[in-house]
């Protein structure tokens, strides 16, 4: 009978261990670390345990999801596989300028990560208030709160990437004026990627510009390649570039 209990408290902590799992909450919190949590434990309850900054900037806060990790991998070889079709075809059109931009977006996209950052409301407020935004974590998830930055970023297709100081309010498109696009860029759009990681395509030209859409702080904003040449079919890369930059979470500390 000693030997049954014995065996059955084993096989119960041994049940328990299988069913615990571990999310970690870094950045500009009051307890970072990682924390064992069990099945249907949600994002607040993560949050509640790291306590983020009442100061920290909970509008780019970000959550690396791993369900998303496969989905992301695929993004990120996508827009590599027509970066690399652009630049062979942009060769053999003897298109030097577009064959150099391609390949130096290559490059760059070539070195981010894959993070699985999945667009969610991490202010502790709204997800104490609204159930529907808490949603369920997963083994290994990871929480970033960031320090609120003063910048904001400007790439794609420019000369090269610029970081510009923010400036309120001003509107996305004014940021182009201090890193201007290359000959090979789309001048009717540009794209807004929000700290959030929210994405936004702009009007950027006289006959359809968009005016009143500002960028936050830390915000990332895309000039598109020009890419109307059937000859080089890459239509989606624009967009899936701006997908997959808009899940790279800002620093954890403000350079």
């Amino acid at each position: 009978m000693r030997y049954s209990k014995t065996l059955s408290a084993c096989l119960l902590l041994a049940s328990s261990a299988m069913t615990q799992a571990a999310v970690t909450v870094t950045g500009d919190v009051l307890n970072a670390g990682s924390f064992t949590f069990v099945p249907g434990t949600r994002l607040l309850d993560a949050v509640s345990q790291g306590r983020p900054n009442a100061e920290s900037y909970w509008l780019a806060a970000a959550w690396l999801h791993q369900p998303l990790m496969l989905q992301q991998t695929r993004l990120k070889a996508g827009v590599l596989f027509d970066l690399k079709m652009l630049q062979r075809g942009a060769l053999l059109e003897e298109k030097s300028s577009l064959a150099a931009l391609a390949a130096r977006l290559f490059e760059e996209v070539s070195r981010l990560p894959v993070t699985g950052r999945k667009v969610a409301v991490l202010d502790p407020v709204a997800l104490e208030v609204a159930f529907a935004l808490n949603y369920s974590l997963n083994d290994g998830d990871h929480l970033i709160y960031p320090r609120r930055p003063s910048t904001v970023t400007v790439l794609g297709a420019v000369e090269k990437s610029c970081t510009l100081p923010y400036r309120a309010p001003q509107q996305a498109q004014e940021y182009l004026k201090s890193c201007p696009p290359v000959p090979d860029a789309d001048a009717d759009y540009l794209w807004l990627i929000q700290p959030d990681g929210q994405v936004r395509r702009v009007g950027n030209a006289a006959w359809n510009r968009e005016d009143g859409v500002f960028a936050a702080a830390g915000s990332t904003i895309l000039v598109p390649v020009r890419n109307d040449d059937p000859d080089l079919p890459t239509p989606d890369l624009n967009e899936q570039l701006a997908q997959f930059l808009a899940t790279q979470p800002l620093p954890e500390v403000a350079p």
